[in-house]
């Protein structure tokens, strides 16, 4: 099951989109799907990277709030 889906609830939407679609634009519309999931999976890990430098920072900052021996204060 997927979704919560069996096998014929998968047939029949498999049949409406080769119906909408056309045999012809499917490769089309499959590969337009691979780029989209390709560019978003892409986009969250440079989200991840982004927070966890802002946290490094975050912590250099709190560490030099801190630090009684410095001497530009």
């Amino acid at each position: 099951m997927i979704l919560g889906m069996g096998i014929p609830e998968l047939a029949v939407i498999l049949v409406v989109v080769l119906v909408v679609f056309g045999p012809k634009n499917l490769p089309k519309l499959g590969s337009s799907l691979g780029k989209t999931v390709k560019n978003f999976r892409d986009g969250m890990g440079e989200g991840d990277e982004a927070l966890a430098k802002a946290q490094v920072a975050k912590a250099d900052a709190e560490a030099a709030i801190d630090d009684p021996d410095d001497e530009d204060a």
